[in-house]
């Protein structure tokens, strides 16, 4: 081993407000070592990654790097210093392409003419390495989220990356990507590189990491080595507690809530997305649609919501809820309160007073009955809903959806990115509406997610049905 480490994190303090997001953190991360940081959601990981990327300036503490001070400084300073970042939410400009928005992450203080393809150069040979198809003429807004995240560890790689963070990487991922991604992140750290992974799986971080820091509630709860790391010891102290696990929803299926007929749906650049799918899904039944992310899922899953023309037949009920995938960009108002968002559902669907008059008493016992009854944990309910952690937003989107009571739900990846207990709690909440007698439609790249919850799943490749699995 090295004899110093490559980024040290000294005594580091972040609030929010009144809310301790990081309390006298300390943590050294090694070159030559996969370094993974596990905690639930709010445990202050990505608030730590964001300081030691730039991003956030710590209220206390201080950071070294190769032995020597680092002054706080921002991001295109730590970028070029070799502090590489890849963000859970993206950081992409959506109507540029992925070739434009690589070269712009390495223009710098570039002046006069601009090479594209020799500065794209080295994230083509890291896709045809990790084989990804990625269209790099494509504007980023026409991709799937999950070929979006790609572009990010991309555009990360191909600059200096001697120390290369990556925020939930594998979340938009299937297996076989998965496994090439650890694959990678090994080479990487066999070259030198010291690589920080949040995660929430532990089964991915106990395949790749060498080192584990475990934080719960912006507090440091214990650093392991894998090879003296136990699996149960580290999930405690991530959780505190095992959660409750949930079965399959098993019911007798009731009467037909969404019948779909030879369904064809096109891309955003015109291509055929879904292909001539014809399924039918009864009330009480959840049906899981898996797959690599990128073969038709949002395009079916905006279909169905009515969010996307179509060819073909869809029959569904009046009321209707989607989960999307991406809770900032397509599920909550970011500029908005914790209860505005909450208001939006009965705001928008006529059921905040009568007529163009708005109780706003009724609204707002509304979103404290919300607040309340989904367990989301806020300071006060007229906070930005952009202060929350990742999983109390996704309850926010949760609760606004179901709290209409729809008879068909539409859920998108609904716990991408989640820790173990925010991702069953949304569990619990699909099979509540099941068992309410809504027909679910679950749309995952998560196949554990898609087998605990599922009556029956089918598979998507290329908008068609691959393979299917009965009573799992």
């Amino acid at each position: 081993m090295p004899d110093e480490p490559l980024l040290r994190v000294q005594n580091v303090t972040k609030h929010f407000g009144p809310v301790a997001a990081l309390t006298q953190v300390s943590v050294d991360f090694w070159p030559g070592e996969v370094h993974a940081v596990l905690g639930e959601n709010g445990a202050g990981k990505s608030t730590l990654m964001n300081v030691m990327a730039g991003f956030l300036q710590a209220d206390s503490g201080a950071m070294q790097w190769r032995g020597q001070p680092l002054p706080p400084s921002p991001p295109d300073v730590l970028r070029d210093l070799g502090i590489a970042m890849v963000h859970q939410h993206f950081k992409l400009v959506p109507v540029m392409t992925v070739a434009e928005n690589i070269a712009l992450d390495r223009m710098g203080g570039t002046q006069g003419r601009l090479d594209l393809e020799t500065v794209i150069a080295p994230a083509r040979a890291i896709a045809a390495q990790l084989d990804w198809q990625v269209d790099f003429d494509a504007p980023v807004h026409t991709l799937p989220v999950g070929v979006q995240q790609r572009v990010e560890i991309l555009k990360a790689l191909a600059g200096p990356s001697d120390l290369l963070i990556l925020d939930e990487p594998t979340a938009v991922l299937g297996p076989e990507e998965v496994a090439e991604l650890i694959r990678i992140l090994r080479d990487l750290a066999a070259e030198g590189r010291a690589v920080v992974l949040i995660a929430h799986k532990l089964e991915e971080v106990f395949a790749v990491a060498d080192r584990m820091t475990i934080l719960r509630k912006g507090l440091h709860m214990g650093e392991r080595l894998r090879a003296e790391a136990d699996m149960s010891e580290v999930a405690a102290l991530m959780v505190g507690e095992d959660p409750p696990r949930g079965a399959p929803v098993t019911g007798e299926p009731g009467p037909v809530r969404l019948k779909v007929e030879s369904l064809s749906v096109k891309g955003d650049r015109g291509e055929a997305a879904v292909r001539e799918l014809s399924f039918e899904v009864r009330a009480g039944e959840v049906f899981g649609i898996g797959g690599v992310d990128g073969n038709g899922q949002t395009e079916l899953a905006e279909a169905l919501a009515g969010l996307r023309s179509f060819t073909g037949k869809i029959e569904r009920p009046d009321v209707v809820g989607l989960i999307p995938q991406d809770r900032q960009r397509e599920g909550l108002a970011l500029s908005l309160s914790i209860e505005e968002n909450l208001w939006l559902g009965p705001v928008v669907h006529g059921q905040a007073g009568l007529g163009w008059w708005l109780s706003f008493s009724s609204l707002r016992a509304g979103s404290d009955e919300s607040i309340q009854k989904y367990g989301i944990k806020v300071g006060r309910a007229q906070d930005p809903v952009s202060s929350l952690s990742g999983g109390n937003q996704q309850k926010v989107v949760v609760a606004r959806v179901l709290g209409r009571q729809p008879e068909l739900v539409i859920a998108l990846n609904p716990t991408r990115g989640l820790d173990v207990k925010a991702a069953e709690f949304v569990h619990q909440q699909l099979r509540a509406a099941a068992s309410a007698g809504a027909a679910v439609v679950l749309i995952s790249t998560d196949r554990d997610e898609l087998a605990a919850l599922s009556s029956r799943i089918e598979f998507l490749l290329a908008g068609q049905w691959a393979a299917s699995l009965a009573g799992v």
